[in-house]
């Protein structure tokens, strides 16, 4: 689909403001005209990220801390409670001018109980997150899946803001999906909807992480890339490759060179990664699939025979109407789209 068409089916993006340039205040009560803010926190393996954010999308104030998962979660959310205290203190507004708090968590979770279910890389199971946070700050406090929260960053305030349908992926360690309908995100009847990485794209394949095999992360993740092509360098394929230290980023570095071996791999990759959006694309029928992560780097190599694979198998007035475009919002997707969660719950 063409850029000038998606402008048209989408809102226009505008200009984020510079609030010193536009002669308005970010803060509730200090000069002029003033935008609710709200809190979106990251909740990550390493890092806890966290942001105020106004009701515009614009990032007032960020910070960042160890999440130190060992410690376990009453520690954690002790410590996600200072970081909103400490994002609301550097703006200098009152704690009760602010509309409230959004978290993004990495696994499953239970939205309507405001329950993490589990989440594997920090050793979660049934840890009661909303109502601990609001009791301590006593701000309303919502909850997300990360890739849910992204999701919603880039529909409100990046690649895909104005845009009433979208498929967002995560290209990482696997593929994180969600789905925007009618500006809003879609959870599904056990608040797993968008899982498009676990789509099972071949059935004798790889073992993955979820108890399947050959779900399309295990081929199309930055994970898989390196998989594939560890595969060929132990089969002993003249590769410029090598075993140790391996990246994604370094095997599309070394197609780009010609590398036969790592054209071989990137080249399976996408095909698999776009008959997979085809299949999520034939279902939600998007105007825009919005690609990010680590592997989005990779640029047109990527995207060129990306977009390409995907109009092989989508159907045609499925492919006809979608552009895929890479996100923009980067590493604050998350808190974002946290964000939107308390400023337009």
């Amino acid at each position: 689909m063409p850029v000038a068409s998606l402008a048209q089916t989408c809102s226009s993006r505008g200009t984020i403001y510079d609030s010193d340039r536009q002669g308005r205040s970010i803060f509730p009560g200090i000069g002029g005209a003033s935008l609710r803010t709200a809190v979106g926190i990251d909740l990550g393996g390493t890092f806890i990220k966290g942001a105020v954010v106004d009701e515009e999308g614009t990032i007032v104030v960020k910070e960042e801390i160890p999440t130190h998962a060992e410690r376990g979660p009453d520690d954690i959310l002790r410590r996600m409670e200072e970081l909103v205290r400490s994002l609301i203190e550097r703006t200098g507004i009152a704690p009760a001018a602010c509309a409230g708090v959004g978290v993004g968590i990495p696994g499953f979770i239970d939205t309507d109980a405001g329950v993490a279910v589990e989440v594997v890389n920090i050793g979660w199971k049934n840890v009661r997150v909303r109502d601990p946070l609001a009791q301590a700050l006593g701000l309303p406090v919502h909850m997300e899946n990360d890739a849910n929260a992204a999701a919603l960053g880039e529909a409100f305030a990046g690649a895909a803001k104005g845009c009433e349908s979208a498929l967002c992926i995560t290209l990482g360690t696997g593929i994180g999906g969600g789905v925007i309908l009618d500006g809003q995100v879609l959870r599904g009847a056990s608040h797993m909807a968008g899982e498009i990485g676990h789509i099972v794209m071949y059935p004798d394949g790889a073992a993955c992480n979820c108890g399947h095999r050959g779900c399309l992360e295990t081929v199309a993740s930055a994970t898989g890339v390196v998989r594939l092509a560890t595969e060929r360098i132990e089969r002993g394929e003249k590769t410029e490759l090598q075993k140790a230290n391996l990246t994604a980023a370094d095997v599309f570095a070394a197609a780009s060179r010609g590398d036969s071996v790592a054209q071989a791999v990137v080249a399976k990759a996408v095909e698999d990664l776009g008959r997979g959006l085809a299949i999520g694309a034939n279902i939600v029928n998007p105007v825009i699939i919005v690609v990010g992560g680590g592997m989005a780097r990779a640029g047109e190599a990527l995207f060129r025979p990306l977009r390409e694979a995907f109009g092989r198998y989508a159907l045609g007035r499925v492919a006809d109407v979608v552009t895929i475009v890479p996100a923009t919002l980067g590493n604050d997707a998350g808190v974002v789209g946290a964000s939107k969660l308390a400023l337009f719950p």
